[in-house]
């Protein structure tokens, strides 16, 4: 079932994750460090494992029992996929990369860069994906558009594929705690990315689409792409569409 609606930006409180302190072995998880091919993320022209899947375009998503895969649309164009378990979710967006790669390094340096503008605290450190960014970042306000309040755990990971870099981050409880942070990293690296054989500029967002029946469920024609960059912003959210399972 689809609807529209607004993101929840509540998270929980008190919770205990420290920039830099000791999570355990985020090494535990089901892929491999660094490499999109080696237990995924996948492309989309290897062999990829048979799962259930959600076909939102340039991302195929798993599904399962017990989560939400939500669409975030900014200005009637659908921006990114979130993957909700309880109260922890993982955002997903796919960019456009050269074929040289490496675009995650430079990626990371700006949103450390824009999470200490923020407010927030942010250190590297490995992770099942390769290196990942943990970070404290402040909660946008929903009526002043700031970020304000306490500061919440979030991760962000990473991964370079052919052509194409694929972006995650982990908000809520499973920010802090390995058990809560192994099923969405397992979402994580199950991921399809389809970047096609058309020319998009690197770092220009690969297309989301809205699943048809989710069209149908709204009433509404799929939305024509549009040439504009998405701004790589990792904190802004906007209108989502649900499908709960």
């Amino acid at each position: 079932m689809f609807r529209r609606r607004r993101a929840d930006t509540d998270q929980p409180e008190d919770d205990p994750y420290e920039v830099g302190g000791d999570h355990g072995d985020w090494q535990d998880a089901a892929a491999a460090p660094g490499a999109a091919g080696a237990g995924g993320p996948w492309d989309a022209d290897e062999d990829v494992p048979e799962q259930e899947r959600i076909d939102f375009g340039s991302l195929l998503v798993p599904t399962d029992e017990g989560i939400q895969v939500q669409v975030s649309v900014v200005e009637d164009q659908p921006a990114w996929v979130t993957v909700i378990r309880g109260q922890s979710s993982l955002q997903l967006q796919a960019f456009a990369a050269p074929k040289s790669g490496g675009l995650w390094d430079e990626v990371r340096q700006e949103i450390a860069a824009e999470v200490a503008r923020s407010g927030g605290q942010s250190i590297e450190a490995d992770g099942p994906f390769g290196v990942e960014l943990r970070a404290r970042i402040a909660p946008a306000d929903p009526v002043h558009g700031d970020r304000r309040g306490a500061l919440e755990p979030a991760r962000f990971l990473g991964v370079d594929g052919p052509r194409w870099f694929l972006r995650g981050l982990i908000n809520g409880p499973a920010a802090s705690y390995q058990d809560q942070a192994r099923p969405l990293e397992r979402v994580f690296a199950a991921v399809v990315v389809v970047r096609g054989d058309h020319p998009v500029p690197p770092r220009d967002l690969l297309e989301i689409r809205l699943p048809d029946e989710a069209l149908q469920a709204l009433g509404q024609q799929a939305p024509e792409p549009e040439e504009d960059r998405w701004p790589l912003n990792p904190f802004e959210r906007g209108p989502e569409i649900t499908e709960t399972r």
